[in-house]
């Protein structure tokens, strides 16, 4: 396995996997490179090699005035035909932590600048297997929905695009303290 390639700081949602897994599994390629499901808080994030213990403080310091998030994954949505995804509620708190940290390393712009961050967990892409295939993806999970999720940390991940790869480096528990 080559080195880590990528980086993300992840809201990861494990209530989710018993609802979508499968789907992700099959729609989203993130999934077989270890990508757990999640609400991503800032991606791309630095390169791996460099990240550090100082800057694995700073990412603590700007979460850590952060709570605990209760949320609930109540409805689907899309951008466009060709991404499909579950909407958290509250949404805010997610948006929030995406600027605390953002402020904090204003040299990792959410997707690059390419769009405007919105709190959601990926499905699955068109690109990957296709709308029809998004569509039915859709149709199962809706009857699963809704479903409840605690989020007490962020997590920043490691990874490239192999199979397997991707792997937590640090643990950023939302104290609700600086």
């Amino acid at each position: 396995m080559s080195a880590p390639t990528e980086s993300a700081v992840l809201a990861l949602v494990p209530q989710a996997e018993p609802v979508v897994g499968k789907e992700r599994l099959a729609l989203d390629p993130t999934t077989a490179a270890g990508v757990p499901a999640h609400v991503t808080v800032l991606y791309p994030f630095l390169p791996p090699d460099e990240i550090d213990d100082a800057v694995v403080a700073r990412l603590q310091h700007a979460v850590a005035g952060s709570g605990a998030i209760d949320c609930s994954f109540a409805t689907t949505g899309w951008f466009g035909e060709d991404y499909l995804w579950l909407g958290p509620r509250p949404s805010a708190p997610f948006a929030d932590l995406t600027a605390c940290v953002w402020e904090a390393f204003p040299q990792c712009p959410p997707y690059r600048g390419e769009h405007e961050p919105h709190p959601h967990l990926t499905i699955g892409y068109g690109s990957t297997s296709g709308v029809e295939a998004l569509r039915a993806a859709e149709a199962r999970i809706v009857g699963q929905l809704p479903f409840a999720a605690r989020v007490e940390a962020l997590h920043l991940l490691v990874g490239s695009r192999e199979p397997d790869s991707w792997r937590v480096v640090a643990d950023l528990p939302l104290t609700g303290e600086r």
